[in-house]
């Protein structure tokens, strides 16, 4: 499936900006390696980030987002760890939608998970917008 926009893309540019800000960000994986995509640390805290990237098939993007979430929910056992899902910002056009299509099961996955968050990234500009899972099923909500 072919990728507009690669999880390495979007890994390097959440590893640069995450080590501006003085976190230290560990090392990226190697073909077959398993694990998280990104641990970054600073001061005690620590953040688990799941990549993926945006294909050209929406059945291939559901998937890979839903098997990010199930990634990063499993590292729900390391207390007070953030938790992130880290897509390409054009993922950001059809999210809203997507929590509307879950329904009420979104923001009861937020309730469950509080420390879940979305990072669109925007791998053009550099740039990254960080959310809370459940901003995604606010009314007024405006990325």
């Amino acid at each position: 499936m072919a990728a507009l926009v690669a999880s390495s893309a979007v890994e390097a540019v959440v590893r640069a900006t995450l080590a501006a800000r003085g976190y230290r960000v560990s090392e990226p994986r190697r073909n077959g390696e398993t694990g998280v995509d990104i641990e970054a640390v600073l001061q005690g805290e620590r953040i688990f980030i799941e990549a993926i990237a945006f294909k050209s098939s929406p059945p291939a993007r559901a998937k890979d987002f839903y098997e990010a979430f199930f990634r990063a929910a499993s590292r729900a056992d390391d207390a007070g760890a953030r938790l992130v899902i880290a897509l390409p910002s054009r993922f950001g056009r059809g999210l809203r939608q997507r929590a509307a299509a879950i329904g009420r099961a979104w923001p009861r996955i937020g309730a469950a998970f509080p420390e879940l968050e979305i990072w669109l990234v925007d791998t053009e500009a550099s740039a990254v917008r960080e959310f809370r899972w459940n901003d995604w099923c606010e009314p007024d909500f405006q990325p």
